[in-house]
C-alpha cells in the first residue's frame, strides 16, 4: 500500500523495536503483522488480533492469520480472536497497539453485529488496560471533513481526526505525536474511500498516543 519511504516512516512513527510486544488490531491480509514480526524479532511477540465481530467474514480472517503464523520465521506471531472489548483477555501487556484504517469501524454497524454493544469508549479503555505504561497507541485512518465528526464512518468510511483525538484522550491517553506523511490535500473528503478516483490515495492522518 505504501512506497518504501512512507513505510519506513510509518514504522519509525510506531516506535516498535526488537523484543517488543505489538498488537495488530484487525490485521486484514496480515501485511502489518509481517512487518512487526520482522521488527520485534525472536524475543518479541506480535498478536494478530481479529475482532470476533468480523471473524465470520467469508475470507476467514482468523484462519488467514493462523496460516500466517505458521509461515517460516513467524514463530513470534499468534493469531487471536475475541470480542473487541475482551482483547486484553487473549493478549499480553503490549508496547505498541496498532490500528491501521480501522478506528472508524468502531462507529459502524460492522461492530454491532452479533449483538455486540462495544463502543469506541469501551474499546479505548480496553486498549488502555492492555498497554504498558509508556506504551504507544498508534492510529492511522481516512480523514473526514472538518466538522464531520464520526457521522461519515458508516457511509464514507472516514472519521474526523479531532473526534479520534477527543475519544482517545478521554480514555486517559496523551497525544505524543501526529504526522501528515499520508496527507492528500486533493482529497475532497466527500467520497467513499473505495471510490476508484481516491482509493489508495485518501487523505490520512496518523496519531501516536501514549499511556502515561
Amino acid at each position: 500500500m505504501y512506497d518504501q519511504s512512507k513505510l519506513s516512516e510509518l514504522i519509525r512513527f510506531a516506535r516498535a523495536d526488537a523484543g517488543f510486544t505489538v498488537i495488530d488490531v484487525y490485521p486484514g491480509g496480515g501485511d502489518w503483522t509481517r512487518v512487526f514480526s520482522d521488527i520485534v524479532g525472536p524475543q518479541g511477540r506480535v498478536y494478530s488480533f481479529v475482532p470476533a465481530e468480523v471473524a465470520h467474514f467469508k475470507d476467514d480472517p482468523v484462519g488467514r492469520m493462523r496460516t500466517l503464523a505458521k509461515e517460516p520465521g513467524r514463530e513470534n506471531v499468534e493469531a487471536v480472536s475475541t470480542d473487541l472489548v475482551a482483547m486484553p483477555e487473549v493478549t499480553q501487556p503490549a508496547d505498541v497497539m496498532w490500528l491501521h484504517l480501522f478506528y472508524h469501524d468502531l462507529h459502524t454497524a460492522l461492530m454491532q453485529k452479533k449483538g455486540a454493544t462495544a463502543t469506541a469508549a469501551d474499546f479505548n479503555r480496553a486498549v488502555y488496560e492492555r498497554l504498558k505504561p509508556g506504551g504507544s497507541y498508534v492510529i492511522v485512518d481516512h480523514a473526514a471533513a472538518v466538522g464531520a465528526g464520526t457521522s461519515e464512518a458508516q457511509s464514507l468510511h472516514r472519521i474526523e481526526p479531532a473526534s479520534v483525538r477527543e475519544e482517545v484522550e478521554a480514555a486517559g491517553f496523551v497525544l505524543d505525536a501526529e504526522s501528515t506523511m499520508l496527507a492528500n490535500k486533493d482529497d475532497p473528503h466527500s467520497i467513499k474511500v473505495f471510490d476508484p478516483s481516491i482509493k489508495g490515495k485518501t487523505d490520512r492522518f496518523a496519531y501516536r498516543f501514549l499511556r502515561p
